[in-house]
């Protein structure tokens, strides 16, 4: 079973490289983040007609996730996340497909840092840790997939010197990614790529393409059911490469059947 978190920064822009990827790498499952689209504006009859059933948590102009499975339709088990009932953002959807429990997760980005928007992304990745402990109390088989917005390492960027500053890779923001993975769960990508190097994201800005600029912000963390089901993880980069693509790669594991 192949799942995917992938970034698409505005699905209906990058509609067509959706398409071609779901068309040519066939992914059994892929959590979509950033829609910038309200619910009524999504292009479910294409991705329908592409074999994929859904479940979609959209916002107008920006934010949105979304969970697409082959040939089934994920149950719905939750929209976004307790603890702030003023929090309107559409940053986190979780379903059922096949027996596994999949969130697709858009963690805030924090930037300016500091200030209000750097401290509701430490909050809500309180929130987010908040209801990791619940899912890994259910002793199931459970990825929560998506662009957190943090680089945990230093070997997850080109250029320390470049992001330090950034609300990504701040102590405050690595401490909460790493509280949520000594819950126990499983980076994934880190587990396969120990050395780091390996990136998800490339800017739009500056040739960081073309100069291969990128960090890793998108991650898929495994709790220990699925963790011992992990064959491979990897992120399909020649995507960003083509024409009018998503700044983020699609980024994946691999889990044996359950």
């Amino acid at each position: 079973m192949k799942i995917v978190s992938f970034n698409v920064n505005g699905i209906k822009a990058r509609l067509p490289r959706l398409l071609e990827y779901l068309a040519e790498e066939a992914p059994d499952v892929v959590c979509l983040q950033e829609l910038k689209s309200a619910d009524d504006g999504l292009p479910v009859r294409d991705i329908d007609a592409a074999g994929y059933g859904a479940v979609w948590h959209g916002q107008k102009g920006f934010n949105g996730v979304a969970i697409l499975a082959r040939g089934a339709t994920p149950v719905l088990r939750q929209k976004g996340l307790a603890g702030e009932a003023e929090d309107d953002q559409s940053r986190y959807i979780e379903a059922e497909v096949g027996g596994l429990i999949v969130a697709s997760i858009y963690l805030p980005n924090g930037n300016p840092q500091p200030g209000p928007k750097f401290d509701y992304k430490l909050r809500w990745f309180d929130r987010l840790r908040a209801h990791a402990t619940a899912l890994l109390a259910e002793e199931r088989a459970v990825v929560l997939a998506g662009d957190y917005n943090v680089i945990p390492n230093d070997d997850d960027t080109y250029s320390v010197a470049a992001m330090a500053d950034d609300a990504l890779m701040q102590p405050q923001s690595r401490a909460s990614y790493r509280a949520l993975l000594a819950q126990g769960w499983t980076d994934a990508l880190r587990t396969r790529h120990c050395h780091g190097g390996v990136w998800t994201f490339w800017d739009y800005q500056a040739g960081a393409w073309q100069r291969d600029a990128g960090f890793r912000i998108d991650h898929l963390l495994l709790s220990p059911v699925a963790a011992d089901r992990l064959i491979d993880a990897g992120v399909d980069k020649a995507h960003r490469g083509r024409e009018k693509a998503s700044d983020h790669a699609p980024t994946w594991a691999r889990l044996r059947g359950g």
